[in-house]
């Protein structure tokens, strides 16, 4: 479970590298980063066992599950209301 985290947040990494816009990659961070985290996260709480880091992992990700889409929603929501230009195929 912790390999198919990272593929993910590693496929986050090349999304902000290979996107154009502030809001593609957005998008595409903020989904992968969830499922990403969470598999990472899950597969540490496998790990780990019944101990008290396994409620620690499981708040962080309850948390880190419900906080990412709010990010992502405020960060484009300012980039928009900065007048930040989307991408479109005639900029390319």
């Amino acid at each position: 479970m912790i390999l198919v985290g990272l593929f993910f947040l590693f496929v986050a990494a090349i999304g902000v590298l290979r996107l154009p816009d502030v809001f593609t990659r957005a998008h595409a961070v903020s989904l992968t980063d969830s499922v990403g985290a969470l598999f990472l996260l899950s597969g540490l709480a496998l790990y780990q066992g019944f101990t008290i880091n396994l409620v620690r992992i499981l708040i962080v990700m309850v948390l880190l599950y419900l906080l990412n889409p709010v990010i992502a929603h405020a960060t484009v929501r300012s980039a928009n209301r900065s007048g930040v230009e989307a991408w479109t195929r005639e900029d390319s």
